[in-house]
């Protein structure tokens, strides 16, 4: 195939991160020889989408975990081509002629088995890197208005009820975590929902917040391991709703406000816009920041639609708010509204990356603590190298590699279920 991307010959190999970078932007092919169907876990389009592409593992001093697009059209078009010589995986850059090592993960043996309901267990939750993410309650009801309000980069309306079941039993979802746990080295589970109410006979509001109260119970008491709760966020005089779920043993949560530009923001998030606005985001980061501690929650911003100094200002503007900041990339997801929109430019996205770097390093957040690895996102950890060494970078890479060895115990704490705990000490 042609190639539209031209690459000078004598150009130095991409690092890691850059790699990743690039892949994001471009996508990947696959060459007939591959065998990915066999070697590696499905393509999975579950959730809001994001998860479409196909699970690669880039070789670094910290692995880096990918999610690269294959499906969409402007991956069909990518310069970089996966091919396999010998029984090894690498990636080609037809610009150059380098070849990039990886590795393709396996699909998870649980993948291909029923809960005790019956329930392919595939459709209750997916790994995104080592990650359970389950969206645990009907699709978003933006989704149902009429016109839609629903986030224009998002598939979960065509998603939940196809690709995945619709209602998550609390026991559907254990027993796919506890999966996830022993065979898959899973100690993150990210539950995630839309916009959704009910509004009951005694005129009790039930938001998605709350739906996740029992998820999050369960897990805790029978799986262990890290939870996340993504949402969006609740009226100020609801958030007791964030207690409650700290209470029930959240560790995480994460709020998808998407874009800093106020214009871009209405016009691709209209039912963010019009229910709770902007400023409710940062309102709920604030709080549950104030609960948690800072770096325990998370602002998840979209890098690629808007001006990338914009994009930057909401980093500032999630760590000023006491959260982490979590960048995607944008990818224009196959059945979303917005499809037909060209990706990012991946110097650009380098540029947004090294300034996340910089913000993190400057606020003292900590990143890469604990071993949670997120193919969807370029984790702020894996940005060091788009930076050159200096006192101020060597001194927060070691800071932040001393609280990985000091989390180990900790995290081998977490991993254990809280009935465990009380039935030892009973």
């Amino acid at each position: 195939m042609g190639c539209d991307f031209p690459r000078a010959s004598n150009q130095p190999m991409l690092k890691p991160v850059e790699l990743e970078i690039e892949l994001f932007c471009r996508g990947m092919r696959i060459a007939e020889s591959c065998h990915t169907a066999e070697d590696g876990r499905r393509i999975s389009r579950t959730r809001a989408g994001l998860g479409s592409g196909l699970e690669i593992v880039i070789p670094a001093p910290k692995p880096i975990w990918v999610n690269v697009p294959v499906v969409e059209p402007f991956a069909l078009r990518s310069p970089f081509v996966l091919d396999i010589s010998a029984g090894r995986y690498f990636v080609n850059d037809t610009r150059d002629g380098a070849d990039y090592d990886v590795t393709i993960p396996p699909e998870p043996a649980w993948y291909s088995r029923n809960t005790s309901a019956d329930v392919p267990m595939s459709r209750v939750g997916v790994l995104q890197g080592n990650y359970l993410g389950i969206y645990i309650s009907n699709r978003c009801l933006y989704w149902s208005w009429s016109p839609s309000l629903a986030c224009k980069f998002c598939t979960t309306g065509k998603n939940v009820g196809a690709a995945e079941e619709s209602r998550k039993r609390i026991t559907d979802v254990v027993e796919v975590a506890m999966a996830a746990r022993d065979e898959s080295n899973c100690i993150f589970t990210h539950f995630n929902t839309g916009y959704h109410y009910e509004d009951k006979a005694d005129r009790e509001v039930i938001h998605g917040l709350r739906q996740a109260q029992p998820f999050v119970r369960a897990v805790r008491t029978h799986v262990g391991g890290f939870i996340g709760v993504q949402a969006v966020p609740v009226p100020r005089n609801s958030y007791y709703e964030y207690d409650e779920l700290i209470a029930a043993g959240t560790d995480h949560f994460s709020f998808c406000y998407e874009f800093e530009d106020p214009e871009v923001f209405a016009r691709l998030c209209p039912g963010k816009a019009q229910t709770v606005g902007q400023h409710a985001f940062f309102e709920a980061m604030e709080y549950t920041s104030r609960k948690l501690g800072r770096g325990r929650v998370s602002g998840e911003i979209i890098a690629g639609v808007e001006p990338i100094e914009a994009t930057k200002r909401g980093i500032d503007r999630i760590v000023n708010a006491g959260a982490f900041p979590t960048v995607c990339i944008f990818r224009p997801t196959l059945g979303s509204e917005m499809e037909e929109v060209a990706p990012p430019d991946p110097d650009a996205m380098k540029e947004v990356f090294t300034h996340l770097h910089q913000t993190c390093r400057r606020a003292g957040l900590p990143v890469g603590i604990l071993p949670i690895e997120v193919s969807l996102v370029v984790q702020p950890e894996e940005t060091a190298d788009l930076m050159s060494p200096n006192i101020a970078s060597d001194l927060y890479a070691l800071k932040n590699s001393a609280l990985r060895q000091l989390a180990r115990p900790y995290v081998a704490w977490k991993r254990r279920p809280r009935g465990s705990r009380a039935a030892a000490m009973a």
